[in-house]
């Protein structure tokens, strides 16, 4: 029973996976090779990052079916791009021109980058002025009264020593200075 079942999907499995492919037959070369190109260059709707030729939605479908119809009633490449365009938008086309319902594809990247790069010039010169530089932490008056204070404590340090020594001599011992 199973090497029944086995020899059925054998011999169908391999009907099924051929029955997806599109075959078209052309007048010459020359037509077949716009078809490739034509079906290589516009994109799927329906996929998005797919061209028609790599795309098996069936719109898709229809659009390399469309686009072997027109070819085949001797119609140019740009008639068809012109036909695809008509009926889905720019889309199709991986280059949209240039034109106000476009224009934010073109600029906005290049948008992007400057408003990224303004904003940080922005922020590192706020930082860099909000902080002071290293030797200037304190303004000409604080700066005054630390030094006062720093004297006044280098000057009790000095009497504190003094005095640790002399206690120290009066406890016998001997400091050499």
């Amino acid at each position: 029973m199973s090497l029944w079942l086995g020899t059925v999907a054998a011999f169908t499995l391999p009907a099924t996976a051929t029955a997806a492919i599109d075959v078209y037959e052309f007048k010459s070369q020359q037509k077949e090779k716009e078809f490739h190109e034509l079906t290589a260059t516009l994109r799927c709707p329906k996929c998005q990052n797919n061209s028609i030729a790599d795309s098996n939605a069936e719109l898709a479908k229809d659009m390399r079916q469309k686009t072997y119809e027109m070819l085949s009633e001797g119609k140019s490449k740009q008639d068809v791009i012109d036909y695809m365009v008509a009926r889905y938008g720019n889309f199709v086309t991986y280059n949209p021109p240039i034109m106000a319902s476009t224009l934010i594809l073109w600029a906005g990247p290049l948008l992007f980058i400057v408003i990224g790069f303004t904003v940080l010039v922005l922020r590192s010169r706020k930082n860099s002025v909000s902080k002071p530089a290293k030797g200037q932490l304190l303004d000409e008056k604080e700066q005054a009264r630390l030094q006062a204070l720093m004297a006044e404590m280098g000057q009790d340090m000095a009497s504190d020593t003094e005095a640790a020594s002399g206690n120290s001599n009066a406890a016998g011992g001997k400091v050499k200075k």
